[in-house]
């Protein structure tokens, strides 16, 4: 196969396979009788026509950005992280216990010691499953999807026997003092003047970004980024050049289990502030599309995060405002995987034939 400029396959692949991923959710729309253009306005207006709509859509992006760093620092080690789901869960956990142990006086204190928690206990679940691969040669995607399980299983315990109010029937944590409430961005001086009603896209969203940059320093600008970048090329020459698989390993998976777990602030303590069952709302398995989309790189994974919040908030509006099932958001989803996933091989063939001329002429 031709090997593209790298402008197409960072530009052009992920363009097309959008392209096909809407003319294949226009025609299910048509099968089903509704208009794809009305359902295209809807979305767009809902998500991205007003301040409000984008304080959804940036929130829910936020969610993603986490899960998405995580499975790409996971992915650049050679290691396919399934367990985000999981890891953000656990570290949900981590930030109840936190919020909860301390009557916190402000948000200030309380923001870095539940990043410290949500990251410690991403962390810790993502431990064992690096260990058994590192170790005993367990494939990781099957310890982490078992551990995604196992997860859900323990939350709900804790849940249920530890953490629900007495006088309460909810599977859920009691709420969160006051002084544990992130500030959205309706409430930050300046963004006020855009934000004018609530949102709950908060504060959250500037912790994103900066992770952003700090994967982007840690794997193209360190050592142990190189390690681990080096050894998920070539494992073998890895080891040739003096790189210890099994502290590779561990590292890249702890790191991409405490990204998951940093998730749970923007949801758990941004957003409910409280503990709920489906605190990860999913986000650890759209982290994975919005990480291939994104070609593993932390700008890419920015704008493809953004993408999927507008989906999944254009996805909202179109169950509340037209005929169209909300369920349709998540077919529209799966065909943006599909072609950015396991047709990317078909659309860089197909670009092949363009550039096969330029290429052999050069030659």
């Amino acid at each position: 196969m031709t090997r593209l400029p790298r402008w197409a396959d960072l530009v052009l692949v992920p363009l097309i396979s959008l392209l096909l991923a809407g003319i294949i959710s226009a025609l299910v729309i048509l099968a089903i009788g509704q208009s794809p253009m009305e359902a295209l306005r809807t979305m767009v207006d809902g998500a991205v026509g007003s301040a409000y709509g984008w304080g959804y859509t940036l929130y829910y992006a936020t969610s993603f950005i986490f899960t998405g760093l995580s499975v790409t620092v996971a992915f650049h080690a050679s290691l396919f992280n399934i367990g985000g789901e999981g890891q953000a869960q656990l570290g949900g956990l981590g930030v109840a216990l936190v919020c909860l142990a301390v009557p916190w006086p402000h948000w200030t204190s309380a923001l870095p010691a539940a990043m410290a928690a949500a990251a410690l206990f991403g962390a810790a679940w993502a431990a064992v499953p690096a260990y058994l691969q590192a170790r005993r040669g367990s494939h990781i995607v099957i310890t982490t999807i078992m551990f995604n399980y196992i997860a859900a299983a323990l939350l709900i315990y804790v849940l249920v026997e530890h953490l629900r109010p007495p006088a309460s029937m909810d599977p859920a944590s009691a709420r969160f003092p006051a002084g544990a409430a992130l500030p959205t961005l309706h409430e930050i001086p300046g963004l006020s003047l855009i934000f004018t009603k609530q949102v709950p896209a908060n504060v959250t969203l500037f912790v994103a970004l900066v992770a952003c940059w700090l994967v982007w320093l840690l794997l193209w600008r360190t050592r142990l980024g190189y390690e681990i970048r080096a050894f998920g090329k070539s494992e073998p020459a890895a080891l040739y050049a003096g790189i210890n698989p099994f502290r590779v390993t561990m590292i890249a998976m702890l790191i991409s289990g405490a990204l998951s777990g940093l998730m749970s602030i923007n949801n758990v303590m941004g957003e409910a502030g409280r503990l709920l069952q489906n605190s990860s709302e999913g986000a650890g398995f759209i982290g994975i599309a919005v990480a291939l989309m994104g070609r593993n790189h932390p700008v890419g994974v920015f704008l493809a995060a953004i993408l999927f919040g507008f989906l999944y908030q254009g996805g909202a509006e179109l169950g509340l405002w037209t005929a169209i099932p909300i369920e349709l958001r998540t077919v529209v989803q799966g065909l943006v995987i599909l072609f950015t996933g396991a047709l990317d091989y078909m659309v860089r063939m197909f670009l092949g034939l363009f550039f096969r001329p330029r290429a052999a002429a050069v030659a």
